[in-house]
């Protein structure tokens, strides 16, 4: 189930979000095999536009309002990759993911890290019962289609099906004066985007539960098109 809610959420949020000149353009979507895994590739434009903070836009130049990513889809396992061509080897930022059923968030070293990076490892638990800026209200929501919700405080000690995503985010921005700053401000930022996302998928359900996945390609194909004729609407009238 989770994996027809992701792909659609995924699509439906990237169309939501590119507005002016702030977007997400897809380059390529298509089936891959890497070693053990097997899923989905894509590659992705994110022109961050005017959604970067102001202080950020003042000291970068055009070039740098890009973000270059890579993902492999094998799901239960997806890794991500961002790259900025500006940044070079200077910026690294990487998402590894794996998706556990009936699991409450309480494994320790799913990642399977060394006595190093446990050390330095900072531990954040995410429920999406909890209110984001621009999130959706998972604590009022009701599905007709499933009839599950609305969610309260505790919720994981209730509700059956459930599952628990454990992300490592590894994030270097190595610009002297602003490394702390910038990587502090990419783990907030993506600490709300992942909460937004979730709460998202799961009051979205009603929308999604029933698709097959060839028809959650479809979606994935007609959002990516409207995607990119707004990006292209945009770039014309500032020409």
């Amino acid at each position: 189930e989770y994996r027809r809610g992701q792909l659609y959420a995924v699509a439906k949020a990237s169309n939501q979000e590119t507005e002016g000149d702030s977007g997400v353009e897809v380059l390529v979507n298509e089936p891959y095999e890497k070693g053990e895994y097997t899923g989905q590739y894509t590659k992705k434009i994110y022109h961050l536009g005017s959604k970067i903070p102001g202080w950020l836009a003042a000291i970068a130049p055009a070039s740098a309002l890009k973000l270059f990513e890579e993902s492999w889809n094998g799901f239960p396992h997806i890794k991500t990759d961002l790259q900025s061509p500006f940044m070079g080897a200077r910026f690294t930022y990487t998402v590894e993911t794996l998706h556990f059923d009936n699991d409450k968030g309480e494994q320790e070293n799913v990642h399977n890290l060394d006595k190093k990076q446990l050390k330095i490892r900072e531990v954040k638990h995410i429920d999406i019962v909890d209110p984001v800026p621009d999130g959706a209200d998972t604590s009022t929501f009701h599905s007709e289609v499933t009839e599950r919700g609305p969610l309260r405080r505790g919720w994981q000690d209730e509700v059956k099906p459930m599952m628990c995503c454990y992300k490592l985010v590894t994030v270097n921005f190595k610009y002297f004066g602003l490394q702390t700053k910038v990587e502090s401000a990419l783990i907030d930022y993506q600490d709300g985007l992942f909460a937004r996302f979730h709460q998202q998928l799961f009051c979205w359900i009603d929308e999604w539960y029933n698709l097959s996945m060839e028809e959650l390609r479809e979606y994935e194909n007609k959002l990516a098109e409207e995607t990119l004729s707004k990006l292209e609407k945009e770039e014309e009238e500032t020409k």
